[in-house]
């Protein structure tokens, strides 16, 4: 039986990954020079130590060099302000109440930093919600590396058959995978790129269907 949720963070419950691309986007056409989405999506949800350097692609596209610092933090401004638009995906509050009703321990497992997802659950109103949060701070690999949801099941107190896992990306689900957790896989415009495999059950969105739906689908 499923006693625990545990969710991803970045592109699950606020779709961070969108704006990040947007503004990217925006950066490249300065330069005339088209943002490759599918490269990018490679470092979506992880360690970011895939071998695609947004910096070092456009310099080679554009054929000159350009200032990575500059180009940064223009990307930076730009995100952020699309970020703070955003409110919660859909469905994401009312399963956080359904798993509150029904007795269900929540945790966030997210390979971003305790100062970004910490700030952004307390704006959106949803930092009551957890008992647990585990940032990159906390392990000493991110995902794919399953660190992040082992952690996250030895704070909750359970174990991998009693946990179900909420995730967006091919890094977030193989992670929730090699941990041995059920996983309902919901990507976001962009991770819907990228192709998902190996999810116990794939959403649009959490408003599919309610909680119980959903626990019924996978045998929780």
């Amino acid at each position: 039986m499923i006693k625990a949720l545990i969710f991803d963070f970045d592109g699950l419950i606020l779709d961070t990954e969108t704006p990040e691309v947007i503004a990217w986007q925006e950066v490249y056409s300065r330069y005339g020079v088209e943002f490759p989405v599918l490269l990018w999506g490679g470092i979506v949800g992880g360690d970011g130590n895939d071998s695609f350097d947004p910096v070092r692609y456009l310099s080679e596209q554009a054929g000159q060099q350009v200032d990575g610092d500059l180009m940064r933090a223009d990307k930076r401004v730009r995100d952020r302000q699309l970020v703070a638009e955003q409110g919660a995906l859909p469905g994401v509050e009312d399963t956080l109440q359904a798993a509150a009703r029904l007795g269900l321990r929540c945790a966030i497992a997210s390979s971003s930093t305790h100062a970004w997802v910490d700030t952004q659950l307390k704006r959106l109103g949803l930092y009551q919600y957890f008992e647990a949060i585990l940032c990159r701070e906390d392990v000493q690999r991110v995902k794919p590396d399953p660190q992040l949801f082992l952690a996250a099941l030895q704070a909750l107190g359970v174990g991998p058959q009693e946990a179900l896992v909420f995730e967006d990306s091919p890094n977030g689900v193989q992670a929730a995978r090699s941990a041995g957790i059920r996983v309902v896989a919901v990507p976001n415009p962009v991770t819907a790129l990228l192709g998902i495999e190996g999810a116990d059950l794939l959403l649009d969105t959490l408003a599919d269907f309610t909680l119980e739906e959903m626990l019924e689908k996978i045998g929780g």
